[in-house]
């Protein structure tokens, strides 16, 4: 039995029925990584030995019966900007190499209170910024279906892992598209959550009002089981939100009948690849069909997303990057004369030019006698964006929409010019701007082989709505490609 082909649910399935040790699902999962490394680099640490005791502390824990969750005994890949006690997170930058953290983040205190064992790392955009997962310091990460193309970003690493087949499941987090755009590149499901249903305690931060930790996995039903592990009210994070249920995984039932879907009129204009466009909109015919009300309308706003996703997250990513000097812990230049020389040279060394672009930028806007015209105003924009949102989800359950605007773009093409770097990510920063749900899920390939992901998204604490939306479209899209129907 190959164990790398079960989802995870089934898997713990078989490893709490006594069939399945998790030694040998944590083995399974490291002769992958083994095998498809050299081809993909998906991850930066792989923690061998502390995978393999973790596997024998839980198992013990499932054997006196301790552990009944649907994840229970499932080895995860955890996004290397997410802090795990005594295990290296760099973050993939040069000036955190060596960074070892001395406690766990609340994600990672919840998984280990389920059972689930962290085998690994993933590779990354250095410090979550860029959307390719080539500014990092530790070396690119390749597209599993097409190791010419990127993985997409900054969360490259946890979804080409779960792609390349290394691991059933991972972590990503989500600033601006972070799991939803490489989930769509790599053919896999991603959801982001709505901002505060999971603790950012211990996430390393790049935009602290956009951030959110997600999960990555083959299919919606092991995404709902591992949002149920991660999300939590944490006090240690006053962002977070105390839900009302975080049984997530009850949601998967299909059945989208009389479901209002809205598809905004601005996600499908000029810019727009036409085999994305067709994919994406047979999704919202598959829905149609299963029951859904599917109706087009105006939502307004999306050409300012861009430019205030930029001003905001980069003038929090340089107020959160102002602690990185060389000073407590992490890279120090070695050749300095005096204090500020040594901030100097260990900052100019430490960050590379995609971080410096941003801190700068962020400085800019933040700066005397330009911080009203920049990031107040982007501030308001920031509010009016949500509004439109409102305004949408008044009429609308569901928002259907592209997860990119092209399918993943060769190594190499987006680093030459980051600006087109940045619009290629204008379907996804509204969400985060406006802090909603979101979920991409596979809905075909273009001619070329690439995966298209369809986005998901619904109004906030609204998770429930896109997980059952989510599972239908798959199951429907499942049952068509086994009759050799739709594209």
């Amino acid at each position: 039995m190959d164990l790398m082909k079960l989802t995870a649910v089934q898997l713990s399935e078989k490893i709490r029925a006594g069939e399945v040790r998790a030694a040998e699902a944590v083995e399974a999962a490291l002769a992958a990584i083994e095998a498809q490394e050299k081809r993909i680099h998906a991850f930066i640490t792989v923690d061998r030995d502390g995978a393999m005791k973790a596997a024998e502390r839980v198992q013990k824990r499932i054997d006196a019966g301790e552990l009944k969750g649907p994840l229970a005994g499932v080895p995860i890949a955890v996004k290397d900007n997410i802090c795990t006690k005594g295990l290296k997170t760099t973050c993939a930058s040069k000036i955190l190499y060596n960074f070892v953290p001395t406690y766990n983040a609340e994600v990672i205190e919840n998984l280990e209170k389920a059972g689930m064992i962290v085998i690994g790392k993933t590779n990354m955009d250095e410090f979550a910024m860029g959307s390719t997962t080539e500014t990092s310091f530790f070396g690119v990460t390749k597209n599993p279906r097409n190791p010419e193309h990127v993985p997409g970003g900054s969360s490259g690493g946890s979804c080409a892992a779960v792609g390349a087949g290394e691991v059933l499941c991972a972590l990503g987090s989500d600033t601006g598209g972070s799991i939803r755009q490489p989930s769509s590149f790599c053919g896999v499901t991603g959801l982001k959550p709505t901002y505060g249903a999971v603790s950012r305690y211990g996430l390393i931060a790049y935009g602290s009002s956009l951030d959110q930790i997600g999960p990555v996995a083959n299919d919606v039903t092991d995404c709902a089981a591992l949002l149920s592990v991660i999300a939590s009210h944490d006090p240690k994070d006053s962002t977070s939100v105390e839900l009302e249920d975080y049984d997530f995984m009850g949601a998967l039932r299909e059945d989208v009948s009389g479901l209002r879907v809205g598809i905004p009129n601005e996600y499908f204009g000029e810019g727009l690849d036409p085999e994305v466009k067709s994919r994406v909109l047979h999704a919202a015919e598959v829905l149609k069909s299963c029951g859904a009300q599917v109706e087009h309308f105006d939502l307004g706003m999306l050409e300012y997303a861009i430019p205030a996703y930029y001003v905001i997250a980069s003038a929090e990513a340089s107020s959160n990057l102002e602690r990185f000097d060389g000073v407590k812990y992490g890279y120090r230049a070695e050749d300095f004369e005096g204090l500020h020389d040594m901030y100097k040279q260990t900052r100019s060394q430490g960050f590379g030019p995609e971080v410096k672009r941003r801190i700068m930028l962020g400085s800019f806007v933040l700066s005397s006698g330009y911080y009203d015209a920049y990031y107040l105003k982007a501030l308001r924009t920031k509010a009016l964006i949500k509004k439109s949102f409102d305004d949408a989800f008044a009429k609308y359950d569901v928002i259907l929409a592209p997860a990119a605007p092209t399918a993943a773009p060769r190594l190499g093409e987006s680093l030459s010019d980051p600006l087109a770097m940045y619009l290629g990510d204008i379907y996804t920063v509204s969400v985060n701007l406006a802090g909603l749900p979101g979920i991409s899920v596979p809905c075909g390939s273009t001619s070329a082989g690439l995966p298209v992901g369809v986005q998901i998204l619904a109004d906030c604490f609204k998770e429930k709505t896109i997980l059952r939306a989510a599972y239908t479209l798959e199951q429907a899209l499942g049952k068509e490609a086994q009759h050799g129907e739709g594209i």
